[in-house]
Parts: C-alpha cells; structure tokens; sequence
C-alpha cells in the first residue's frame, strides 16, 4: 500500500449509493492513506506546533498548516541571526581564522532564510569587525585594486596573524631585555646588604631562653649541691 498516496492525489469524491466498485476502491485507498499519513505526521512534529495543528485531519491541510507555522519561525530565526552577525567583533589578534569561518557561517544561514548579503559586502564587513591591530592591513585592502573573495580574505589575514603574533612576541623580548639591563646598571658595583642574624641563647640545663647554661643560676646551685667545683 502507498502510504503517501493521499499526500501524491487529491481526494477523490466521497462513496455514495451510485459510487461504482472501483471508485469505491479508490476512495477507501485515499482514505487509509490519508488517515495513516496524519496519524504519523502529528507524532513526529515538536510540541511547540502540534497545538495549532492538531484541528487537521486531512494530510495536505495539515502540511500547509506545518509550513506556514515554520515560515513565521524562519523569520524569528533570520531576525537573531541578523543580530548575532551584526555584534560580533574580534577583540585580539589571535583567533582571526575562527572569527571569518564563523560570521561565513552565519551569511549561509541567512542565504537559506532568503537574506541575502552579495560576497563583496561581506568582505567588506568582516574587516570592519577586526580590531586596530589590522588597521594597516585594513587599509592596504581598501587601497588594493583587487577584490578579494572570503577564502582569499581568510588566508590573508591568517598571514596578517602570523605577522603580528610574531611582531608582538619582539616587543615583548625587547622590553623584557630593557628591564634586565636597566636593572643590572642599577645594581652594578652595589653588594646587597646582609641580613644581621641573631640566635637567641638558651640554656641546655633549665631550657629557658635568655642565657647560656654556664651562667645558668640553677646549674650553678646543681654544681654546689653535688660538690662539684666550676670549671
């Protein structure tokens, strides 16, 4: 049986008392059809539409009803995706391949929702939202005779990336070494001074601290008792 029979030919008319066999036959094809598509079309469909559907109990209406519901969706979708590609920036200049990749992904789905932007002021745009570290690359484009296309501009500025990761890790070593030198002549010829260390005495026969145990009055009376006489 051809489940998508209904959905492929229109109703036929209605079984009357002057309907011949085959005719018969026809409508109680369609009808099953019909009956089974609508029953597997309103299980498959997300709860946030069956609502406004569920009245339908004919497949090409239900259809009809299905797509105008994800009509009004694709314009709420085209409304966040024009959103989303309008604030996005790059804020270093690390990450420049993931930045173009990800604004081209979003120009595509808003080409499907039948917004479309031509690839010239796509390429346009998209160096508007880097930051002013490629201000000279920016307008070495705008001075250029030739136009780029998106994976001309992606390898452009992945090059341009390189370049001022590398010039950025110079400055870096540059300032480092000026510290050093700075302060190698700052201390030069200067010995550091020491710290003066003390050790609190303490007494090995009564354990206080203060004195040592010769001049300990408690040995000394230990000593008389014994009858030992002090060295």
């Amino acid at each position: 049986m051809d489940i998508d029979y209904a959905i492929r030919k229109d109703e036929p008319p209605a079984i009357t008392e002057t309907s011949t066999p085959d005719a018969a036959d026809l409508y109680e094809k369609w009808e099953r059809s019909n009956r089974l598509s609508v029953m597997f079309i309103k299980t498959k469909i997300s709860a946030g539409i069956r609502g406004s559907v569920e009245q339908y109990d004919k497949v090409k209406p239900l259809l009809k009803a299905i797509n105008e519901q994800f009509a009004t969706s694709d314009k709420a979708l085209a409304s966040t995706l024009i959103m989303q590609f309008s604030s996005i920036r790059l804020t270093g200049i690390r990450g420049v391949r993931n930045h173009i990749m990800r604004m081209r992904d979003i120009a595509a789905q808003l080409k499907a929702l039948e917004v479309e932007m031509s690839e010239s002021f796509l390429v346009h745009y998209i160096l508007c939202t880097l930051p002013q570290q490629y201000g000279p690359f920016k307008i070495s484009y705008n001075t250029h005779k030739d136009k780029w296309s998106i994976n001309e501009l992606l390898t452009m500025c992945v090059q341009e990336e390189g370049r001022l990761g590398m010039e950025e890790g110079e400055k870096v070593n540059f300032t480092i070494q000026g510290k050093k030198k700075k302060d190698q002549a700052k201390y030069k010829g200067k010995i550091p001074a020491q710290l003066d260390i003390k050790k609190e005495s303490k007494c090995f026969f009564c354990k206080k601290k203060g004195h040592m145990k010769k001049d300990c009055s408690k040995f000394k009376s230990w000593l008389d008792k014994k009858g030992y006489a002090k060295t």
